[in-house]
């Protein structure tokens, strides 16, 4: 591995930790205070934290085609999806399990392109979809004991990372990383506070803040980690190492809120982490293929 994909490898697991220590937070706090009004909380010290962020980057304000503000409206509105959706199925299921069904969206994306954007999958990309999808049912079990409502959550959050991630795809490279960033943070803080308005606030206890803080700080850490995996090395070369945030939460899940799954969700994790792998190896030889093709 070159020298910048080691670095971008340093950066997608420390966004992978600051993911997962982040959702940690959040699902502490959500066992004294209401989904709603942790966003709001967490999300007023993130948007200053972003903005000031984006000031250091570049001016806040860029002019963009309007295809641009669409799409990043339409990324928005997907974050918003995927915020509410994740979120209340964390707090209502082990953070190990809800993490491995996310893990499921890299294999999802390729689906999505194949059947959507024309793009070309190979046969044994997708056998490894379909052997992700398999591992997925696994972590679910449908019908089982453990299998809750909360669980299609994280499914309908799957879908709104897939749209998410699409749609960015389609943006020109024109669109500063940071201002999508700012624009997301703050219409994730206004949905809460309009969520807020339905739900009763809960006084805070002195500790909880602790846990605020750290939720706010920790997301725009790896938010900054996402953007920087991004620009320092090959995205397919260093992009297995999203799959490490899936052994931080089974740690996190035992030491913190003494879950472990069952054998059957852990089998399934782990089918999940290797069809990805493979998926995301056999996409990266393919684009090696394509560039010696067109003499790059």
């Amino acid at each position: 591995m070159q020298q910048d994909n080691r670095q971008s490898a340093l950066w997608m697991m420390g966004a992978m930790a600051g993911f997962v220590l982040g959702d940690t937070c959040i699902k502490l706090l959500g066992e004294t205070l209401p989904l709603s009004q942790i966003i709001v909380l967490r999300g007023i010290p993130a948007v200053l934290m972003v903005w000031f962020l984006a000031r250091m980057l570049g001016p806040v304000r860029h002019p963009l085609p309007a295809a641009d503000w669409r799409l990043i409206g339409i990324r928005s509105l997907a974050d918003v999806c995927t915020t509410f959706f994740f979120l209340s199925a964390l707090t209502n299921m082990p953070i190990a399990n809800a993490t491995a069904m996310m893990l499921i969206s890299p294999l999802a994306i390729t689906l999505t392109g194949a059947l959507f954007l024309a793009e070309h999958v190979g046969w044994r990309r997708w056998l490894a979809v379909g052997t992700g999808f398999v591992g997925m049912v696994l972590i679910v079990q449908p019908g089982g004991a453990g299998f809750n409502f909360y669980s299609v959550y994280v499914l309908v959050a799957v879908c709104s990372v897939v749209v998410r991630d699409v749609v960015t795809r389609k943006m020109s490279p024109a669109v500063p990383s940071m201002l999508v960033s700012l624009i997301n943070t703050v219409n994730v803080f206004l949905f809460g506070v309009i969520w807020s308005f339905f739900q009763p606030w809960t006084p805070v206890q002195s500790d909880a803040w602790i846990w605020i803080i750290g939720a706010a700080a920790l997301v725009v850490f790896a938010y900054i980690c996402s953007i920087m995996t991004v620009r320092t090395g090959e995205v397919s070369a260093v992009a297995p190492f999203r799959y490490t945030g899936l052994l931080m939460a089974l740690i996190l899940g035992w030491l913190v809120f003494d879950e472990w799954p069952n054998t059957m969700a852990l089998i399934g994790g782990l089918i999940v982490v290797i069809s990805g792998v493979y998926a995301l190896w056999r996409e990266a030889l393919a684009g090696r293929k394509i560039a010696k093709g067109n003499g790059c």
